[in-house]
């Protein structure tokens, strides 16, 4: 059976026949410093929630409601509703293009995220936008963030960090288009930069010198702002000071996940999220990466891995902040911590 068919099947399958517990387990915890007991207790298992997606991405727990998940299957151009009471269900069809007949392979939202009135922020890659939604009642439907830069559109908005001060910042890789880096038709942009858009919508490139700029985050001070770039050459989670203006200074490699390359573990860096204490979880070679900041400005250090066995795309802190929901290949997994997401 095609991936396609299954992945249909199992989709159709996965709320009626996950929403019961207890939910199968996968995977394991590599522990490689002590200091990760504090955050991932030793008979911590990962659950499996919903099966069957085609590429799931971008996670964010949603309070109202007594709680709810929202992710994107970017493939199937739409973004689920995962809930304990009902499984998991499509919420948003069409999710990420709107356009007529077949866009690319990748057409739908990435990165969701809520900025600070719980209105959802999301990377949409067909649509080449980044588009605000406020939830519950009626909205009037999507409101376009930004979708250009100096009069040329965006390639794919990949993933969205929205800041205090109003302001929501998002990387633009390729990911999205036809063609992808080679798409001379499509492509407008000569850059995979990383945006801030303001309250008053002017956007403005802060970072122009990645390749595959992907996953975004703020530390808790939000004076830094870390970037995982998906580049099999260079697999690093970079890290940058925020000036008082909101613009960002030069950028360090805070990790380096070569060495999970060359032991030809699944995934590159992609999504991440951070935790009250500072420390960086981020998708990467193995799993979901478990990187602590060792001291200012310098490298973190990899404290262990929730090793998922296949590539992983994204994390985000639910329920009461404990809860990690990580969205994997074709699955949506959940497992505590010790710990509590921002």
């Amino acid at each position: 059976m095609k991936r396609s068919m299954l992945s249909a099947l199992l989709t159709g399958l996965a709320g009626a026949a996950l929403a019961q517990t207890p939910y199968p387990t996968i995977g394991s915890i590599e522990r490689l410093d002590p200091k990760l007991d504090a955050l991932i207790a030793k008979d911590a298992q990962m659950e499996v929630l919903a099966s069957g997606f085609v590429w799931s991405e971008g996670p964010v727990w949603v309070r109202e409601e007594g709680g709810y998940l929202l992710f994107s299957d970017v493939p199937q151009n739409t973004v689920y509703k995962w809930t304990e009471k009902d499984g998991c269900l499509p919420f948003i069809k069409p999710s990420g293009y709107t356009g007529v007949g077949h866009y690319s392979d990748e057409p739908g939202s990435n990165g969701l995220a809520l900025d600070g009135k719980g209105r959802l922020i999301s990377a949409e890659h067909g649509d080449r936008r980044v588009s605000v939604l406020v939830l519950g009642g009626a909205s009037g439907g999507k409101k376009t963030l930004a979708d250009h830069y100096k009069g040329k559109r965006f390639n794919s908005p990949n993933d969205v960090a929205p800041h205090s001060n109003g302001s929501v910042y998002f990387t633009d890789p390729p990911y999205g288009l036809p063609n992808r880096e080679k798409d001379t038709k499509a492509r407008e942009l000569d850059v995979f930069g990383v945006y801030r858009v303001e309250p008053d919508g002017k956007v403005t490139l802060l970072i122009s010198d990645l390749t595959r700029p992907n996953g975004i985050a703020f530390s808790p001070d939000e004076k830094t702002m870390y970037i995982a770039q998906s580049d099999p050459e260079k697999p690093y989670i970079m890290a940058y000071p925020v000036q008082a203006d909101g613009t960002v200074g030069k950028g360090r490699i805070f990790y380096d996940a070569s060495d999970g390359i060359k032991q030809k573990l699944p995934g590159l860096p992609d999504g991440l999220k951070v935790d009250k204490a500072g420390n960086v979880w981020s998708s990467g070679p193995g799993g979901i990466l478990v990187v602590a900041p060792d001291r200012a400005d310098g490298p973190g250090k990899l404290l262990g891995r929730i090793r998922t066995g296949v590539a992983t795309a994204n994390c985000a802190f639910g329920n009461d902040g404990s809860t990690l929901y990580i969205t994997a290949d074709m699955y949506l997994i959940r497992i505590k911590t010790l710990t509590r997401g921002l």
